[in-house]
């Protein structure tokens, strides 16, 4: 569990897995994400979890299947023939991208101070607070058919902390497992901010803001040009904010009543509704309609954070990952004057907010 003083909130961060999603058809798509929207509707209803974040990263191959199968199926006898292909497998270089998904949940220490303090108070009365939130989200992960992984430990934080500022070693640290694991060397050895860049041990980033989601009705997979894009090294982050049912409930009714009087007073003096306002009215009754139905209400952010080792190569990628938003009907605005912050929400799976 990560615990952040400053902002009065405890996280953990479990790892979760899925099937080939572009590869099921429409109609399974849309089971799931129902499904999804339940565990969503969840973290809604605690109101206790001050945000839940869904981190996905492309991380080099380093090779540690194949030395994993050698040892599960390999005959290592000594012969000329076993001799070649241990080394073979210890010299083979990256193959290739892998994708890695983890959910991170933290707790809001403010809204459960009662229920800290009747589990003892402290950061003890909140661990055992957030183990229940935990407990909870697995079970709604396992209804919703992902496969859940182990939280993780602070060894695993660690290789994620040291791979995001020194992605070099990621594929090293993937295939040699007893080097890495500390926190307290997790962090980069030096860090340089710039007005739209941040540079930090191995590594050029920058941040990605998607600052419009689709306007019109999309099908479910709509992110995979950006989620599916190869040969870039990017951080995806999703990082979901729930609202309390009751204050949801109030900000829809205040919303619907404004645009009902600002219809009323159009229509006064005389003026013709456009597609956007109807477009916007029909979106608040959906709302109504979901939060009715049990669903919760989130506030989204969307941040994508672009590694590349030489400042050419980042610019060409954030170049093609902005074309790729664009084909996925979002728009990217790159941040400037906040890039260190911004990459430790986008690249790092801690629930921070910009």
């Amino acid at each position: 569990m990560i615990h952040d003083p400053h902002n009065q909130t405890l996280t953990a961060i479990i790892a979760v897995s899925h099937p080939a999603f572009v590869l099921l058809d429409p109609s399974e798509q849309e089971r799931r994400v129902a499904t999804w929207g339940r565990v969503l509707a969840t973290t809604c209803r605690s109101g206790r979890i001050a945000r839940l974040q869904v981190c996905e990263r492309t991380l080099p191959d380093g090779g540690s299947g194949l030395v994993e199968w050698w040892r599960s199926h390999g005959t290592d006898d000594g012969s000329w023939t076993s001799t070649v292909y241990r080394e073979l497998i210890d010299r083979a270089g990256p193959a290739g991208e892998r994708h890695a998904t983890t959910i991170s949940l933290a707790l809001d220490l403010r809204a459960a101070a009662r229920q800290v303090r009747t589990n003892g108070g402290g950061i003890k009365g909140a661990a055992a607070v957030l183990r229940q939130e935990m407990t909870t989200l697995v079970t709604a992960l396992r209804a919703a058919e992902l496969t859940v992984g182990a939280w993780l430990t602070p060894a695993e934080v660690a290789v994620i902390l040291r791979s995001a500022y020194d992605p070099a070693t990621a594929a090293l640290l993937e295939r040699h497992g007893d080097i890495g694991r500390s926190l307290a060397t997790a962090g980069p050895v030096a860090v340089t901010e710039s007005w739209d860049r941040l540079r930090s041990d191995s590594a050029h980033h920058a941040v990605l803001w998607i600052s419009e989601w689709p306007r019109s009705q999309v099908y479910p997979g709509f992110l995979a040009p950006v989620l599916l894009s190869s040969g870039i090294q990017r951080s995806f982050s999703l990082v979901c904010t729930p609202i309390r049912s009751d204050q949801a409930a109030r900000d829809i009714r205040k919303k619907k009543t404004e645009l009902i009087s600002d219809a009323a007073q159009r229509s006064k003096m005389g003026q013709i509704e456009d597609a956007s306002q109807t477009a916007e009215y029909g979106d608040v009754l959906q709302q109504e309609a979901d939060l009715t139905a049990g669903h919760g209400v989130l506030r989204y952010t969307g941040l994508i954070s672009i590694s590349a080792p030489t400042p050419e190569e980042l610019d060409t990628a954030v170049a093609a990952i902005e074309q790729a938003a664009i084909q996925a009907s979002c728009e990217t605005r790159r941040l400037v004057g906040q890039q260190a912050q911004a990459f430790t929400v986008a690249a790092l799976p801690l629930c921070r907010t910009v």
